[in-house]
């Protein structure tokens, strides 16, 4: 069963990805303006952080077999809601919709596996979690783009909306026989009062929630920033794809292989640090790369960093939180997530810094947050990290 979790968190992925290169162009179709296409594409991260915090809420008062599974019904109707937006103003009220329906799904769904992970691999598992996302990153725009051209947008959202649609039945049916079970964990732990700033108290609950929002900023900066340096460098679209395809195999590689098992060996905070530090660098090198091989290397070193660090702060949210609670934790943990993207492109488009001034201060940024996180390890020896 916990096979169609992780089902179920790559087609959240997949769905999510499956956007990027088709929302904008079927906004300016409908007739957006461009300060409305930029609402339709950014209104989805705002209504998915709100969807975040709820779910995390629900999923400790109510478990998150139902939380999940109603996400995933609700979520597939908002996707069917996309062939009836012909207008530009329903569109925007759509992708409000899906965003918000769609933030239900993930942080139910981790809680879910980390509840029913042993500590001594748990690294592993969230490992492989993360290579179901990697894998929805590189097949998501890639599967959409094409068929987006042939089909178009509404026709994607109606398919990722009947695969939902298929998850939600398969969830009901095959993931019911823990409803009884997590429906009286959140009746045992849920009555009890745990206050949100406990969670903002805890320096590996912190850890966790800085490396999910840097590494999505980081994200936000790369989706902003690397197509047109690759661009000025006068290649085209298709070279940014593949650098960011390369990124995504070499961390789902280190995800798979027996270096997995360094998740469990290694302490989260070391490989966090670790993680962050060599995105950092990777940064660094990419605002000074302007060849090819300069550019594929450093997606390389970025690809490290992140197989690094997403398994390293889902383990150190585990190992900070107790199960009744947990769904708070993960529910403001993706909340992060969605926040970081939008915060990476929005801060570098503000600030106007070119190509190479963005990678510089990001890397700054990314370093700053190891050193952040590695004084947690001294810390940790004299404090109890758990809450």
């Amino acid at each position: 069963m916990r096979f169609l979790v992780y089902l179920i968190v790559f087609f959240s992925f997949f769905d999510l990805f499956s956007q990027l290169p088709i929302m904008s162009p079927h906004a300016l179709a409908l007739g957006a303006t461009p300060f409305i296409t930029g609402l339709v594409v950014g209104i989805y991260s705002l209504a998915n952080t709100i969807g975040n915090v709820i779910s995390g809420f629900s999923t400790d008062r109510k478990g998150p077999f139902l939380v999940l599974v109603t996400g995933l019904f609700l979520s597939a109707g908002a996707l069917f809601l996309y062939s009836f937006a012909e207008s530009p103003g329903v569109l925007l009220a759509v992708r409000f919709v899906h965003g918000f329906m769609e933030g239900l799904i993930v942080p139910a769904a981790f809680t879910f596996i980390a509840n029913r992970t042993e500590q001594s691999n748990r690294g592993r598992k969230v490992a492989l979690s993360g290579a179901f996302v990697g894998l929805a990153a590189i097949l998501g725009p890639a599967i959409s783009g094409i068929l987006a051209a042939r089909t178009g947008a509404a026709f994607i959202m109606t398919m990722n909306g009947t695969i939902m649609l298929a998850l939600a039945i398969m969830a009901l049916l095959l993931l019911g026989t823990d409803a009884g079970r997590t429906k009286a964990a959140a009746k045992k732990g849920g009555h009890a009062h745990f206050p949100v700033r406990a969670l903002f108290k805890n320096p590996g609950v912190m850890r966790a929630f800085a490396g999910a929002f840097f590494l999505m900023f980081s994200q936000g900066v790369l989706a902003l920033v690397l197509p047109l340096k690759v661009e000025a460098l006068g290649y085209d679209t298709k070279t940014s794809g593949m650098l960011l395809s390369i990124f995504g195999l070499v961390a789902i590689l280190i995800f798979l292989l027996p270096t997995n098992r360094l998740f469990d060996k290694l302490r989260p905070m070391v490989t966090l640090a670790f993680g962050i530090s060599v995105m950092g660098l990777s940064m660094l090198f990419l605002s000074g790369a302007d060849e090819m091989g300069s550019l594929y290397l450093s997606m390389v070193f970025y690809g490290t960093g992140f197989a690094f660090l997403f398994p390293s702060i889902n383990s150190l949210l585990i190992d900070s939180t107790e199960p009744d609670h947990r769904g708070k934790a993960y529910g403001y943990f993706y909340a992060f997530f969605s926040m970081g993207v939008v915060a990476g492109s929005g801060l570098i488009g503000l600030l106007d810094l070119g190509f190479r001034g963005a990678f510089i201060l990001t890397g700054i940024l990314l370093l700053a947050i190891a050193l952040y996180v590695l004084t947690g390890l001294f810390g940790a020896r004299r404090r109890k990290q758990t809450i």
